[in-house]
C-alpha cells in the first residue's frame, strides 16, 4: 500500500492553528481548504471542529495523497478531495464559498498566481464569508526573523517565482477584494494567522 505523504510542518502547527481557527469557525459552515498539500490539517481539523464540513482541495498531483489521509481517518464531517488550482478560470464549486482557509501556500505561488487568487476570492466568496491565511510575511518591507530570511532564499531556490510576501501588499489585494482584516495572530516559528472577513 502506498505510504501516506507527511509534512512535520503540518504536524507542528496544527494545534496552534486549531487554537485560533475554532474561534473564527463558530457556526456550521463548509470550509473550502485551498492547497490542502498531504490531508493533515483537513483530518486534523474536521476531528476537532465537528459542526464544520471541511472541503479539501489540491492541484491533481497532490489529490492522491490526501485521499490516503481522509480514507484512513474515515471522518464524516470531510468530503473528497477537489482538483483545484486557484488560477483556474472555473472553481469546482456550484455556490458561492462562506469559509476560506489556506496555510503555507503563499509563499509557495508566484507573485502572479497570488494576485489571480485573490481575485477568484473577489468572484467565489459570499458576502460576510471568512477567510483565514497562514504562513510566514514580511512587515514594513523587512523579514521578522533571520529564519524566515533563510526560508525565503530556499525557496527561491525551488522557484525563483517563490518567496515570502510583504503584508501591505497581501492586506491590499485583499481589500480589493472586498476583505477586511479582523486580526493578524502571532503564531510560533515567526508564523502569522490573519482573519480576514467580507
Amino acid at each position: 500500500m502506498k505510504n501516506k505523504p507527511f509534512s512535520q510542518a503540518c504536524e507542528n502547527n496544527k494545534v496552534p492553528i486549531l487554537q485560533i481557527i475554532r474561534n473564527v469557525f463558530l457556526q456550521p459552515t463548509t470550509v473550502w481548504e485551498i492547497g490542502s498539500g498531504t490531508g493533515q490539517h483537513a483530518c486534523y481539523f474536521a476531528e476537532y471542529l465537528p459542526h464544520i464540513i471541511w472541503q479539501p482541495t489540491d492541484k491533481a498531483e497532490n489529490v492522491s495523497g490526501i485521499e490516503l489521509w481522509l480514507n484512513e481517518a474515515q471522518l464524516p464531517n470531510v468530503r473528497a478531495p477537489l482538483i483545484l488550482d486557484v488560477t483556474d478560470e472555473q472553481w469546482p464549486c456550484n455556490q458561492q464559498i462562506d469559509a476560506l482557509f489556506t496555510a503555507n501556500t503563499l509563499h509557495i505561488m508566484s507573485w502572479q498566481d497570488v494576485q489571480i487568487f485573490f481575485e477568484r476570492l473577489n468572484r467565489y466568496l459570499s458576502d460576510n464569508a471568512l477567510v483565514c491565511l497562514y504562513g510566514p510575511f514580511n512587515y514594513n518591507g523587512a523579514f521578522t526573523s533571520d529564519s524566515n530570511a533563510k526560508f525565503d532564499e530556499w525557496l527561491k531556490t525551488r522557484n525563483k517565482l517563490s518567496g515570502i510576501r510583504h503584508i501591505e501588499d497581501i492586506i491590499s489585494l485583499a481589500k480589493s477584494s472586498k476583505l477586511e482584516c479582523l486580526n493578524d495572530f502571532a503564531m510560533p516559528a515567526n508564523n502569522r494567522l490573519l482573519v480576514l472577513q467580507r
